[in-house]
């Protein structure tokens, strides 16, 4: 996919294809399936989180479950999120079905993860992620039912609402260091998925948000350009903090910097005319 970076590295014993692997392996359930959309693990997250669990004095089957679980409420999160807001006029059994398998797919996914920590044997884990999911859907709330002031201010709420929950367990870990990059990168990348999906003429809820409401009332002839300049924004704030990351991130730069290097490299001419 041009311009996504698809890239493949590893984090040290933890190699990302194992983990996702094994994250896969966990939310398989062959019913679900057959009527809703595969879940999708996200891997920008998955990199920030293994690459702030390997560095901890855990043992490696551990941090391997710490990230499995991690992951698997993001997964729950990301997965009621495909649940439409409103239920249609006319909507069709197939459909009917649909949505609630996805409504029960989500809550399926999130009890895996309270499983996996209840074998952890970790409570404080347990208070930081369940306070994070909280704060998450109260984010949530008002983004999709909010009329904002100014896009800024749609922005920074988006951004609070993806990098929150991997904010929260850098805390958790003592590297807090990594939070300001967390947020910038992970918004970013966000923008970009949308704007993909937009130009793809897939569904993009964000821009839906900003040009039908309540978000903002963008016009569809501004809507990509005002985007890509968040995005620029977004890549010059990522590209100073990702630089003042402790060099046990090291990693992370190098991932985050052909990221960078290859998206703006496919937009020079955007950039140029920014």
């Amino acid at each position: 996919m041009k311009g996504l970076g698809v890239i493949t590295l590893k984090t040290s014993n933890l190699p990302l294809g194992e983990l996702k692997k094994a994250i896969e392996k966990k939310i398989q359930h062959s019913y679900l399936e057959k009527y809703i959309q595969k879940p999708v693990i996200d891997e920008d997250k998955l990199y920030i989180l293994s690459s702030i669990i390997k560095n901890t004095t855990y043992s490696e089957t551990k941090k391997k479950n710490y990230i499995i679980t991690v992951m698997l409420v993001q997964i729950a999160l990301d997965t009621h999120d495909l649940v439409a807001k409103h239920e249609e006029k006319n909507e069709t059994d197939q459909t009917k079905k649909q949505r609630q398998l996805t409504v029960l797919a989500g809550d399926y996914f999130s009890g895996l993860y309270y499983y996996f920590l209840s074998q952890l044997d970790d409570i404080a884990m347990i208070h930081t992620l369940a306070s994070a999911i909280k704060e998450i859907n109260e984010l949530k709330m008002t983004v999709y039912y909010k009329e904002f002031e100014s896009i800024e201010e749609f922005m920074d709420a988006l951004k609070q609402i993806e990098s929150l929950l991997i904010r929260r367990v850098a805390e958790f870990f003592e590297r807090s260091a990594v939070n300001e990059f967390t947020s910038n990168w992970l918004l970013t990348r966000k923008l970009i998925k949308e704007k993909h999906s937009y130009l793809q003429q897939e569904h993009s809820p964000v821009f839906d948000l900003l040009t039908k409401g309540p978000a903002h009332n963008i016009h569809y002839n501004q809507i990509v350009n005002t985007v890509e300049q968040f995005i620029q924004h977004s890549f010059s704030k990522v590209e100073e903090t990702v630089s003042q990351l402790p060099v046990h991130f090291q990693s992370l730069k190098t991932y985050t910097n052909t990221i960078i290097y290859e998206y703006l490299g496919n937009n020079s001419k955007i950039v140029e005319e920014g």
